[in-house]
């Protein structure tokens, strides 16, 4: 296989709501890992290396959106593209995931096409971002080499 499986994070306290976006990605290949709350899921970003992160806000330790602003603070993990996934649907709770820098959202309870559809978006935005990032690198050795 010339790509590597892409890996998503999912992160929910909740069990049943795990258990449905596992099942809803199961037709797509990728690999997943669960974190079951906000520490949890900072600890997993370290460990799994993860392409794409379905972040729950209402979380115990801390918040999707305290998460959402240290991954995408550190360089490390500003890359890693976030879909939060929420029972909150204010207009003041979306504003807030679009400042904690969330790349999308989507409000629970998920429809499986859209969730499908949004991973697969995003995980092929991912996939080009790398390669341009790889690109890029490439062609500054090259100018380096003359």
């Amino acid at each position: 296989m010339s790509e590597s499986k892409h890996r998503v994070l999912i992160a929910d306290d909740n069990d049943a709501n795990v258990e449905l976006l596992e099942a809803y990605l199961a037709g797509l290949d990728v690999e997943t890992a669960v974190a079951v709350d906000g520490q949890d899921t900072l600890d997993k970003v370290a460990s799994f290396n993860p392409d794409l992160i379905l972040l729950d806000i209402m979380m115990p330790k801390l918040s999707g959106f305290e998460v959402c602003q240290r991954l995408k603070a550190d360089p490390a993990s500003s890359g890693i593209m976030i879909l939060m996934v929420t029972a909150l649907n204010e207009l003041g709770d979306i504003e807030r995931a679009v400042e904690a820098g969330t790349d999308d959202f989507l409000s629970k309870p998920v429809n499986k096409l859209e969730l499908v559809k949004r991973v697969e978006l995003m995980l092929k935005h991912r996939s080009m971002k790398d390669e341009l990032e790889r690109l890029r690198r490439y062609i500054e050795e090259m100018e380096e080499g003359r």
